[in-house]
């Protein structure tokens, strides 16, 4: 199992404090370091200093480290062309010699969208160019080099495009899809993706998603292997007290945590982890809310990172 570190700088981060994350992400042995990708806060939180761009972010980042991997969880689809994205994205990968993978959605916070101006069509839309993004993108950065790309579709149009910079790493970046749909989500994920993602979920309804995809990769004849992972909050505590002050800092209960994240003790979140792992999940994106605990990433990492 590796566990990679999720952040959500929307809530209120500087560059400086996402900087000193990665760091610590990495020197503690941690897979990852991510980050999603939102353009104003949730809920009751200042969200000061505002909010940061995920792809200039990461393209800092990837040169201030070396070995982690570095990603979104996920890129929203209504933020960017995919012509755009797809340069951005390589680029980020080339800055750090192969080390991005790439989460993309459909986006979904609509307020962020009115905030700034960004149109937000309906879903089954949003689904649309969803899959018309990830065929241009993946398609720009698999052209070989010196011929051309072209794409014709309902939302998006290419023609000739020299299909350029490529990635790092051959073919492009892996993608990541997730989400809990039933239907739509299960065939893009068998269709396009090296990671399916489900966040946010207790083990059970989890397991059902994974169920779903195994059963669309079967329908559609796939057989390269698919990555599983989950994404949990995660509230770690030597003990009572320690676990209290922490889930106080991220204004969330610790009965609600127990319940719809990985909290308690090193020992209960390692448990916690093994069930998702029996599931078949790889990778558990741990959600750290409170991101100027570095000791919060330290318990972590010597408690639970060691045991699983």
């Amino acid at each position: 199992m590796r566990l990679r570190i999720f952040t959500e700088p929307q809530q209120g981060a500087s560059y400086e404090t996402l900087l000193s994350v990665a760091k610590a992400t990495e020197d503690l042995g941690f897979d990852a370091f991510f980050r999603s990708d939102h353009y104003t806060k949730m809920g009751n939180v200042s969200g000061l200093p505002g909010p940061t761009d995920s792809w200039v972010t990461l393209g800092a980042l990837a040169r201030e480290t070396s070995r982690i991997r570095l990603g979104t969880l996920v890129t929203a689809g209504t933020f960017r062309y995919p012509g755009p994205l797809a340069i951005s994205v390589a680029q980020v990968d080339q800055m750090s010699g192969g080390r991005v993978d790439f989460g993309i959605g459909t986006g979904w916070f609509e307020e962020e969208h009115v905030q700034y101006g960004i149109p937000f069509p309906s879903l089954k839309e949003r689904f649309e160019r969803l899959e018309e993004q990830i065929r241009i993108v993946t398609g720009l950065w698999g052209t070989p080099d010196g011929e051309t790309f072209s794409f014709a579709g309902e939302h998006y149009t290419l023609k000739d495009s020299p299909a350029l910079p490529k990635p790092a790493q051959a073919g492009g970046p892996p993608v990541i899809l997730g989400g809990l749909g039933p239907k739509r989500t299960p065939r893009l994920a068998a269709a396009y993706a090296d990671e399916y993602n489900v966040p946010f979920h207790q083990v059970e309804d989890t397991g059902g998603a994974f169920d779903r995809v195994r059963a669309a990769c079967r329908d559609a004849g796939r057989t390269k292997p698919i990555v599983y992972s989950a994404a949990q909050v995660v509230c770690c505590g030597r003990d009572e007290a320690e676990l209290a002050r922490r889930a106080d800092a991220i204004g969330r209960g610790v009965d609600e945590l127990r319940q719809n994240g990985l909290a308690g003790t090193p020992a209960e979140v390692v448990e916690k982890i093994g069930r998702f792992g029996e599931l078949g999940a790889e990778r558990i994106y741990l959600q750290v809310l409170d991101l100027s605990d570095l000791d919060h990433l330290e318990l972590l990492a010597s408690e639970v990172l060691a045991k699983v």
